[in-house]
């Protein structure tokens, strides 16, 4: 993949999640040299990466190989996750089109600390003319990765470009991620993640597949991070960080899973002694 134009990037930071795993997607727009010395702007993207432990960054264009590393001295951490395999999705199926702009670089996580011991990450940063028919394809990446690891906990997440004009309401009945109810959606249609106030759309979005991994979503973690309203900073300022907010939601810890699981096993017992 180019750096000069590589859309996507995954950082572990791990750093301070003691009772659930933050994971986090963020298009930065055109992070390159120009963003990267700008200071203020710099400052508040350090800041929202800060708060995830996995975050999934897009349109770093770095053909020099300056942001990474600096990136990097700034977010180095404990490490709570691990790569256990990665792989790159090229679209090569017999009879089929490539519609991805920009292939997927599939990961696989070890998680020893969440309730779900392993998970699989596919990012996805779609051209928006052809959105639709990319956010479909998801579902050939899935059942390519699941063929060929035998994995069971997924999550698609990125800048689907997924809202308004891009994917109007009529579309969705042939997307087949949507119309599948294996396929849990955490970011909706009703949420807005985008900076500027004239528009209201949902292109960011956190899809999940299996049943354990769904499980395991701590309550009301999935949500959109406003950094403007975090931060105080005028619409012009979070401009200059980005045209998007990021979007996340958190895994619950082992041991909050056990307790949480224990304290139901608690209150079942209680009731039938009244009884």
């Amino acid at each position: 993949m180019s750096q000069e134009l590589a859309p996507l990037l995954l950082l572990l930071l791990s750093i301070h999640s003691a009772l659930a795993l933050r994971i986090c997607s963020f298009n930065v727009r055109s992070f390159g040299e120009s963003k990267q010395e700008d200071q203020n702007a710099m400052d508040v993207i350090v800041k929202v990466i800060k708060r995830c432990d996995i975050m999934l960054l897009m349109e770093i264009k770095d053909s020099n190989n300056r942001i990474c590393p600096v990136l990097m001295e700034k977010l180095n951490g404990e490490k709570l996750v691990s790569v256990k395999r990665s792989y790159h999705y090229h679209d090569y199926q017999d009879g089929d089109v490539d519609v991805f702009s920009r292939e997927p670089f599939v990961v696989w996580f070890q998680s020893p600390h969440t309730a779900v011991k392993d998970f699989v990450i596919i990012p996805l940063h779609t051209t928006p003319e052809t959105s639709v028919k990319e956010i479909d394809e998801l579902v050939d990446v899935y059942m390519d990765v699941k063929h060929r690891w035998k994995a069971e906990n997924f999550i698609f997440m990125g800048d689907f470009n997924a809202g308004c004009s891009y994917v109007p309401k009529k579309a969705w009945k042939n997307i087949r991620l949507r119309t599948d109810p294996r396929f849990v959606w955490l970011i909706g249609d009703q949420e807005d993640t985008t900076v500027k106030r004239s528009t209201k759309c949902a292109y960011d979005r956190i899809v999940l597949r299996g049943q354990e991994i769904v499980s395991s979503v701590v309550p009301k973690s999935n949500s959109v991070f406003d950094f403007q309203k975090a931060y105080k900073l005028t619409e012009e300022e979070a401009l200059d960080v980005s045209d998007h907010f990021p979007v996340e939601f958190k895994l619950q810890s082992s041991r909050a899973f056990t307790n949480s699981k224990k304290s139901v096993t608690v209150r079942k017992k209680t009731k039938s002694k009244r009884s």
